[in-house]
């Protein structure tokens, strides 16, 4: 069963019947240099959640680059040797 798209059907459809049901619910919206009447309340709760939907991307982002930790690079040098930088064995003979 494609549940993808089963969870994506259900969801639009709450959407939907959302939208459906506040079509007559209207209020104003002054964003200080503007203000715009009669707006649908569906319109400001979706623009809501995009403008939250937008400043957290840069937060995630950043948050996922910390989780994964910078990369890590071997040193050739290093490694020959087994620690120590001349490559030869630390045994004096």
């Amino acid at each position: 069963m494609p549940w993808r798209l089963i969870v994506s059907i259900v969801i639009f459809a709450v959407f939907l019947a959302f939208i459906t049901l506040n079509l007559d619910n209207r209020c104003d919206v002054n964003l200080g240099f503007a203000k715009f009447s009669n707006v649908p309340v569906f319109i400001t709760i979706f623009s809501s959640f995009v403008l939250g939907l937008l400043c957290a991307l840069p937060i995630a982002y950043r948050l996922k680059g910390l989780r994964n930790g910078p990369i890590k690079t071997k040193n050739p040098e290093t490694q020959a040797g087994h620690g120590s930088p001349s490559g030869g064995s630390n045994e004096t003979d």
